[in-house]
C-alpha cells in the first residue's frame, strides 16, 4: 500500500502548489489593474479615450491591455490625441511612391524675384527743339525719324523777322552809345537761347537765317518740323533721346516689395537676344501700388550698349535679395501644407511612420522657406509627399487628431469610435 499512498501525496502536493500560483497570479493582475486605475484617479480631470500600442503599431483598445510582449497599452488622455497622430505607411508602399524627405538645416537664404518690363528712353536724356521766338522754316538738315545725330550737328534753319529787329536793334544802340538800350536787346537775345549768357557780343546777322543745331548725341524720336512751314513761339519741332542709357519700368508684385531697395542689383533679358544678360541697377521705387494689377513700379538704369535695346521693348528683370546675414533654420518649400490656418509638415519618425507637425515659417527664398518654431535642426521632412494623394482619408484622420476635441489619429487605417467600435476611415482612393 506503500507505493499508492506516495502517488497521493504528490498529487495533493502538485494541487496546492498550482493552487497558490492562480491565486498569486490573480492577485498581480488585481494589483496591476488597481494600480493602474488608482494612477488614473490621481488625475480625475484627465478622461481617457483610449489605449494605443506602446510600439506606435496602429492598434487601439477601448481597455487596458497588453500585447505581445508584455507590455502595457498607454492611456491617451483627452486633449493629448496629437501623441498618436501619425501616418504609417508599409516601407515597401513609401518606396514605391518615391516619397523623398530632406533635412532641416541652417541656410543662408536668397529670395529671387522676377518681373515683366518694358523698356523705354531715360527721361533725363530727352530733349526737346522748341523755339522761343516766331518765325519760319527755309531747310530741314535732318528729315527722318530715327536718324542719328551728333552733337552740334544742324537740324534746321529758320528766319524770324523779330529775331533780326532785335538783333539789329542792339548793333545800332553799341554804335550809338545806348547802352541801356543795347542791354535790353541783349537781354531779349539771351532769353530766347539766341545766344548763350555769357555772350557780350552779338554776331552781325542782318538778313542771315539762324541754325538750330542739336544739343546732344542722340535719335530722333518724333520731328514735327516741315519745309516752309510757320512756327510759334515754344512750339516742339523736334524730339531728341540719348539712347545710351535706357530705363526698364518693371511691374513688380505686391508680395514681393519687402526686398527691393534702391541700388540694388538687376539682371534685364529680352526675346531678341536670348540668353544675353544686361546688368543694371534699380533707381526708383514708386512710392505708390496701383490699384489695378496690384504691383510696384520699380525703374532699372543700364547702359545700352550697340544701342541694342530699343524703347517699348518688352522684357524681364530678375532681383535677387541680398543673403541672409546670418544662417537661418529653414526646410523646402515643397515641404509645406498649408491648410490656410496653419502650416503643417510631416515629420519622418522611423521608415514607414510619419506625423504632422504644426510649423511658424518666416522669410522666404526661392526654394527654402525658414522655420521659426516647430522643427529642430536635423529632423526630416516630406519634400515629396504625393503619397497623401492616395492616403487622404489618413491624412484628414491625422489632422483632425491634432486640434480637435474628444477625436483620435493613431491609426492610419481606422479610428477608434468611443462606443468600443473600430470605424474604417474612408478611402477615397485604391491603393
Amino acid at each position: 500500500m506503500k507505493p499508492v499512498t506516495t502517488i497521493l501525496f504528490v498529487l495533493a502536493a502538485a494541487g496546492l502548489f498550482g493552487a497558490i500560483g492562480y491565486q498569486w497570479g490573480v492577485q498581480r493582475t488585481e494589483d496591476r489593474g488597481q494600480k493602474t486605475e488608482n494612477n488614473v484617479k490621481n488625475e480625475p480631470a484627465r478622461k481617457i479615450l483610449y489605449y494605443r500600442n506602446p510600439m506606435g503599431l496602429p492598434d487601439t483598445s477601448p481597455v487596458l491591455k497588453q500585447d505581445a510582449m508584455g507590455m502595457d497599452y498607454v492611456p491617451v488622455y483627452e486633449g493629448d490625441q496629437a501623441a498618436g497622430s501619425t501616418i504609417a505607411i508599409s516601407p515597401e508602399r513609401v518606396q514605391l511612391l518615391g516619397v523623398k524627405t530632406e533635412p532641416v538645416q541652417l541656410r543662408h537664404l536668397t529670395r529671387i524675384v522676377r518681373a515683366t518690363a518694358a523698356i523705354q528712353a531715360s527721361e533725363s536724356s530727352l530733349h526737346w527743339i522748341a523755339p522761343r521766338f516766331e518765325g519760319w522754316i527755309r531747310r530741314l538738315h535732318v528729315n527722318t525719324t530715327g536718324q542719328q545725330v551728333a552733337k552740334g550737328q544742324p537740324l534746321l534753319t529758320v528766319y524770324s523777322p523779330e529775331l533780326q529787329s532785335t538783333a539789329r536793334e542792339y548793333q545800332l544802340a553799341i554804335k550809338a552809345g545806348m547802352d541801356d538800350l543795347a542791354q535790353s536787346a541783349l537781354q531779349r537775345l539771351r532769353n530766347w537761347e539766341v545766344i548763350p549768357d555769357s555772350t557780350t557780343k552779338v554776331p552781325e546777322l542782318g538778313n542771315e537765317n539762324l541754325v538750330l543745331r542739336s544739343p546732344i548725341n542722340g535719335v530722333v524720336l518724333e520731328k514735327n518740323a516741315v519745309a516752309g512751314a510757320r512756327f510759334a513761339p515754344g512750339e516742339v519741332l523736334f524730339k531728341l533721346a540719348d539712347l545710351s542709357t535706357v530705363w526698364v519700368q518693371a511691374e513688380v508684385a505686391e508680395q514681393d516689395q519687402a526686398i527691393l531697395r534702391v541700388g540694388q542689383t538687376a539682371i534685364v533679358m529680352v526675346d531678341a537676344y536670348p540668353g544675353t544678360l544686361f546688368p543694371g541697377h534699380v533707381s526708383f521705387i514708386s512710392p505708390v501700388l496701383n490699384p489695378q494689377t496690384r504691383t510696384v513700379q520699380v525703374r532699372v538704369e543700364l547702359l545700352n550698349r550697340d544701342n541694342k535695346l530699343r524703347p517699348a521693348m518688352f522684357a524681364s528683370v530678375q532681383l535677387s535679395s541680398e543673403k541672409s546675414p546670418a544662417t537661418l533654420l529653414s526646410i523646402p518649400v515643397s515641404a509645406v501644407i498649408d491648410s490656410g490656418a496653419r502650416q503643417l509638415v510631416l515629420v519622418k519618425i522611423t521608415d514607414g511612420r510619419f506625423a504632422p507637425r504644426t510649423v511658424k515659417l518666416g522669410q522666404r527664398a526661392d526654394d527654402y522657406v525658414e522655420v521659426i518654431e516647430g522643427l529642430s535642426e536635423g529632423e526630416q521632412v516630406v519634400t515629396e509627399a504625393n503619397f497623401l494623394l492616395d492616403a487622404e482619408s489618413n491624412l484628414k484622420a491625422a489632422l483632425g487628431g491634432m486640434g480637435k476635441e474628444g477625436s483620435s489619429a493613431s491609426s492610419p487605417v481606422e479610428q477608434y469610435d468611443p462606443s468600443g467600435q473600430h470605424t474604417p476611415a474612408e478611402h477615397h482612393h485604391d491603393q
